[in-house]
């Protein structure tokens, strides 16, 4: 086990401080290798100490404007800032290198959908269920986006197949409770709403699907 493995391995053991040092003397002593570089801005991520972080990703791009793991964390770490197109622009970049991960796909359809732009996500998010077809996040909000732009049946097929792995989602079930209000079928709608709610009894939407449907049956 070399010693980004051993910092790796340390911090997957929550020993912060042996990672750090690990990563400081790999970056010493390989000072052109952007991967030392990568594994302390990781550290670094994890600790939320966002502005050092960065400055390790870039730099690891600095050296080698190649490495796509520095791109795609860099992706990471501005999405988890909020920063929506740079986080776009890293995870293209990624992808535009080679990237072919369901991650980063899903990434940058999140993002896109953070900048309410979920037709643009699509594309995105449909090939994240392509290489990782039975990830019920994944599988969630491709049904979200196809839902946001209007494809209400292509979302109900999705919900549906959530609810094939996973019979307690709620949020599907609450989703295909929408889908059903929006064809006019009451009672279906109804029953997707009390499942969620049986499944989350705080599923504050669902709760409010339902007394509106109780609400319009006492007409």
């Amino acid at each position: 086990m070399d010693k980004n493995e051993q910092g790796i391995q340390a911090m997957m053991e929550k020993d912060y401080e042996k990672a750090g040092q690990l990563f400081h003397e790999i970056i010493e002593a390989e000072p052109n290798n952007p991967l030392g570089y990568i594994n302390f801005g990781n550290l670094l991520f994890h600790l939320q100490e966002f502005e050092r972080a960065e400055r390790f990703f870039l730099k690891a791009i600095q050296l080698d404007n190649q490495a796509v793991a520095a791109h795609y964390e860099l992706g990471n770490l501005y999405f988890e800032q909020s920063k929506y197109p740079k986080a776009q622009e890293s995870f293209q970049k990624a992808i535009s290198l080679g990237l072919e991960d369901a991650d980063v796909y899903f990434m940058l359809g999140l993002t896109l959908q953070n900048q309410d732009q979920p037709k643009l996500a699509l594309p995105y998010l449909l090939r994240a269920t392509e290489i990782n077809p039975n990830d019920e996040e994944i599988l969630f909000q491709y049904g979200l986006a196809l839902a946001q732009s209007d494809h209400i049946k292509d979302a109900e097929e999705v919900f549906n197949k959530i609810l094939n792995i996973n019979g307690n989602h709620a949020d599907a079930h609450y989703n295909l409770g929408v889908i059903a209000l929006f064809k006019e079928d009451m009672n279906k709608a109804k029953s997707h709403f009390e499942k969620s709610l049986s499944i989350q009894s705080d599923h504050l939407l669902a709760a409010n699907g339902l007394r509106n449907i109780e609400a319009l049956m006492n007409q």
